[in-house]
């Protein structure tokens, strides 16, 4: 009598999938380092770009700095850019949530002329551990400062340094 061998048996079956399960636990935890990464980066980036609009809205409106987050952001579909709504960056970014982080900013107070001549920018991730490690921080200075257990302030090291 010859047997059939056509398919898998059970044991080789159950074989592949903790092959996989095994793979899996090796893999899963590496994706969720790299997204984090991935966040930090793009958390920086952010932080440069608001450092680059804080820059070019000075020098374009003659007012200091923007009064809130959103003044940076786009115009209304056809309309030109004007102080509170100058274009500088996109309207993900005028929100303050971005990839995981919330972006937390604050004008400093008007001098008698009405100028804002200080900020700062935090840079928050929204579930400490599964969207990021790192608080980030940057004001006027055009510096960018981290601190991995508390939110950052102007007195932590700069990036790099």
């Amino acid at each position: 009598m010859k047997k059939d061998s056509r398919g898998f048996s059970l044991i080789e079956l159950l074989i592949v999938v903790a092959i996989i399960l095994i793979i899996a636990a090796i893999a899963i935890p590496n994706l969720l380092r790299s997204r984090i990464a991935a966040n930090q980066a793009s958390c920086v980036g952010s932080l440069r770009t608001l450092n680059t609009a804080e820059v070019t809205y000075s020098s374009t409106y003659n007012t200091g700095y923007s009064a809130t987050l959103a003044d940076l952001g786009p115009p209304a579909a056809g309309s030109q850019p004007t102080a509170t709504a100058a274009g500088l960056i996109d309207e993900v970014l005028a929100a303050g949530n971005k990839s995981g982080y919330t972006l937390v900013y604050t004008a400093g107070t008007a001098d008698s002329s009405g100028h804002i001549n200080t900020y700062y920018a935090q840079g928050n991730p929204i579930d400490v551990g599964q969207t990021g490690q790192n608080y980030y921080y940057t004001d006027e200075s055009n510096v960018i400062r981290f601190n991995t257990s508390a939110t950052a302030t102007n007195t932590d090291s700069p990036i790099g340094g």
